[in-house]
């Protein structure tokens, strides 16, 4: 084999393996929404890397053990009575959509921005069903994400969601309630499920617009997007 073709097949072999890496990533990203439906919280939380950070309405989590206290903790017990796995009565289907994934060079990291749309509920002819704030809701916000590989699998590096809106789905979301309620609160270890730490930027959901940083530039111009005024 001449060394141009020996180059040109490493090439196409390192395009094919980015390819890889891409359709491994958004089975990922997929795979969490499928999860967070069935309440199947452990399996969430296995899909981090040991050393990764998530934040979760301003809060910054560091470490899975510190992931746990959201995935298995706070939401575990609010939405399944701390059950892991579906329970009769609730709804949460958590969709994962338009998805643009940048994978490193190297291949050992990368980043993806995702839309998540979310409707939830509990049905009426269930007395036993999730006490929740709302019977019926809908949600929405958007991901900007870092992933890592690790001995050849694909794991959340960082999670970072941030919500866009909340609303009760009869007052739709012109309507949409106040959330600062929902702020990180307290730091562990005073609060035993708070967060390690404060995000250094918050983003105020609907009434409020912002744009959160795309992680890579303008597809045609190469350039940043950045907003007017910003």
């Amino acid at each position: 084999m001449s060394e141009n073709l020996a180059k040109e097949v490493a090439a196409i072999r390192h395009e094919l393996d980015m390819l890889k890496d891409q359709q491994a990533i958004r089975a990922l990203q997929h795979t969490y929404g499928y999860l967070m439906e069935k309440g199947l919280y452990q399996e969430v939380v296995d899909l981090f890397a040991d050393d990764a950070e998530m934040t979760f309405f301003g809060g910054v989590f560091r470490g899975k053990e510190s992931i746990k206290r959201v995935y298995l903790n706070r939401i575990r017990t609010n939405f399944t009575g701390g059950r892991n796995g579906p329970v009769r009565g609730l709804l949460c289907d958590v969709l994962q959509m338009q998805d643009v994934i940048t994978i490193a060079d190297d291949r050992r990291t990368a980043r993806g921005r995702f839309r998540a749309l979310l409707m939830g509920g509990t049905h009426a002819q269930v007395s036993d069903a999730p006490k929740l704030p709302y019977q019926q809701w809908w949600e929405a916000g958007v991901y900007e994400n870092e992933y890592v590989r690790e001995d050849g699998v694909w794991k959340f590096k960082q999670l970072g969601y941030q919500l866009t809106w909340m609303a009760e789905f009869d007052k739709g979301w012109a309507h949409a309630p106040d959330m600062s309620v929902y702020g990180p609160g307290v730091l562990y270890p005073e609060n035993p499920n708070g967060p390690d730490a404060i995000a250094e930027t918050r983003y105020p959901p609907w009434p409020e617009t912002w744009l959160l940083p795309f992680h890579y530039p303008h597809p045609v111009t190469g350039e940043e997007i950045v907003p007017e005024g910003q």
